[in-house]
């Protein structure tokens, strides 16, 4: 199955959307990245650049793949240049309402009505999503993990209107032409690894928060002690710290768990623009260069 899909559009090419570019672009796929504008296509494409060379100078790449994955990517700000396409992948910022946004545009935009649309959503529902569109069952959420060219996993995510044979399909996709490991979520806020994740995060800021230990003890406390490759407060600087508060924000709007609110700090911070590593601060500090 995953054979047939050859021409990939990529909404987005910030931090996400660069990674799931590069995958698509090293495995063999055509490759269209749609931005918002111009300056935004073109960063996406440099984006995308520095990584590969990252690769290549890593030893993980060689100098032909590189070349030849680079050659595979176009960068546009044109959503109708998706219309060919047979997948779109969704990364645009994790707001409900732009995202449905642009799943009702890419309806409209992609031709092939067996083409599959598809969110890499950290938490938003999948079927406020596929509701935006004429074809709910073939959407669904796609969730890779930062940074994508290094961690293997993807969740898969079907709404209730998903069917079977898109799930397969994906999971084929993933599998087979992405060569990562795919498991499947039903549609809940977080679905598997963030339901778990986020709380832990949460529960780290509070205790940052509350001046119960220094951010640095913390994540030393779970690196040293429970063999944790990163802190907890390391690892939200890495994911965003936005995103990690819309993430929160979506859990505790659909369980309504206190465990699930985003602290006044986070939000806070979010608020001052100290949203991790991408700015240079958060709760450790980070050179941009």
């Amino acid at each position: 199955m995953s054979t047939d899909i050859r021409r990939v559009g990529i909404v987005g090419g910030g931090q996400m959307g660069a990674g799931i570019a590069e995958v698509c672009a090293r495995a063999g796929l055509d490759t269209v990245v749609a931005e918002s504008d111009a300056d935004s296509a073109r960063a996406a494409r440099e984006r995308v650049a520095v990584s590969l060379e990252r690769a290549v100078q890593r030893g993980k790449l060689d100098r032909l793949s590189a070349e030849d994955a680079q050659a595979r990517l176009v960068f546009t700000s044109d959503l109708d240049d998706l219309a060919d396409r047979q997948l779109v992948i969704e990364a645009v910022v994790e707001n409900a309402e732009v995202k449905a946004g642009i799943f009702t545009a890419l309806d409209k935009v992609v031709e092939d009505p067996e083409a599959i649309l598809a969110s890499n959503t950290s938490a938003i529902p999948i079927m406020r999503l596929g509701m935006a569109t004429g074809r709910a069952d073939r959407v669904l959420g796609l969730h890779f993990f930062n940074p994508v060219p290094v961690l293997p996993l993807v969740e898969i995510v079907s709404s209730l209107h998903t069917t079977k044979n898109t799930v397969d399909t994906m999971e084929c996709f993933v599998r087979d032409t992405l060569g990562k490991t795919a498991i499947r979520s039903q549609d809940r806020s977080g679905f598997v690894v963030n339901a778990l994740l986020v709380p832990y995060l949460l529960a780290a800021i509070r205790m940052a928060e509350s001046g119960y230990a220094s951010a640095a003890d913390i994540d030393a406390g779970m690196v040293l002690g429970c063999a944790h490759p990163m802190g907890p407060l390391k690892l939200a600087d890495l994911i965003g710290l936005d995103t990690v508060a819309a993430i929160a924000e979506s859990l505790y709007d659909e369980f309504k768990e206190p465990l699930y609110a985003p602290p006044p700090l986070l939000q806070r911070m979010v608020q001052a623009g100290l949203l991790g590593r991408k700015s240079g601060r958060g709760f450790h500090m980070y050179d941009r260069g």
